[in-house]
């Protein structure tokens, strides 16, 4: 069952680490559970829900995102957040791990801004439009920076201008780095079993008490640990190429060496010997 922790709740706003695989908010159709429900019952269990004190969905995270965010506490206060959510707030991280690009010419340089627009298809999965493509697109600008760079993936710091739904997980795709775990993106491997973004921060000014506000859950370790792992393992395998390389070479040499010897102790024949001193003789011997 996935489990859903409480970092911070005041009368006006809660901030939660919700899991991979769940959703932050229900739409029409949904019969899974989500973030909001599962919020709404540890209120009631804390004595904290009522009717006009309930959660409200201020900003959302995809299903398989998992990470910090905020939920409003009442209507007036969603409203409030909703208002003045791109001025209270002051900076939102996240993590990935995502497929190095295949083409070596399309490698990302260690920091940069991704500012491509996006398309939505048919079924809301937000990508990156050909040139040619004649679709309705909105801007999108994602801030990246490499945190470690691996031989067959990366692992990325990655920061928000616009929160515009699959954002980050489109804009790698497109330039050659969709993230692990990500079939939307057409990604090759699935080394956590889940989809490898996670919001890391949450910065802002409280919107009642002005008061600065900071919560931050680092991404699971094993994600660099795979990273720099995948990095060690193929410098051993090209290590352990090279030492069987030169080991299949060594008997060719061996046995070019006992060729010559061998062919080196010719028997000297009575007329080699008459054009030869004792001496000579003696050192072909």
């Amino acid at each position: 069952m996935l489990k859903l922790e409480i970092l911070y709740q005041d009368d006006y706003l809660v901030v939660v680490n919700k899991p991979s695989g769940l959703l932050s908010v229900s739409f029409e159709g949904n019969r899974a559970r989500t973030a909001q429900q599962i919020l709404e019952d540890l209120m009631r269990k804390n004595g904290s829900f009522s009717a006009k004190h309930r959660p409200f969905a201020v900003h959302r995270l995809d299903r398989d995102t998992s990470g910090v965010m905020m939920f409003a506490l009442g209507e007036l206060s969603q409203q409030k957040i909703m208002d003045s959510w791109h001025t209270m707030v002051t900076e939102r991280l996240y993590r990935a791990v995502a497929e190095n690009p295949r083409d070596k010419r399309n490698v990302l340089a260690e920091t940069g801004i991704i500012d491509d627009a996006l398309a939505f298809n048919a079924y809301n999965i937000g990508y990156v439009p050909r040139e040619d493509e004649q679709v309705e697109t909105v801007p999108a600008r994602t801030h990246y920076k490499i945190i470690t760079r691996g031989e067959t993936h990366t692992l990325f710091e990655l920061s928000l201008d616009t929160g515009k739904k699959n954002q980050i997980r489109a804009h790698l795709a497109n330039k050659g780095y969709p993230l692990a775990g990500d079939t939307h993106y057409r990604a090759k491997t699935n080394p956590f079993g889940r989809l490898a973004l996670h919001a890391r921060s949450l910065d802002f000014t409280h919107p009642f008490t002005s008061e600065p506000m900071h919560f931050e859950m680092p991404e699971p370790a094993e994600w660099e640990q795979f990273v720099m792992s995948a990095r060690k393992k193929l410098r051993e395998t090209k290590t352990e190429k090279n030492r069987t390389e030169n080991k299949n070479r060594q008997p060719h040499k061996t046995q070019h060496l006992a060729n010559e010897i061998k062919l080196g102790k010719k028997r000297l024949t009575r007329k080699d010997k008459a054009h030869m001193n004792f001496i000579e003789q003696g050192k072909m011997r």
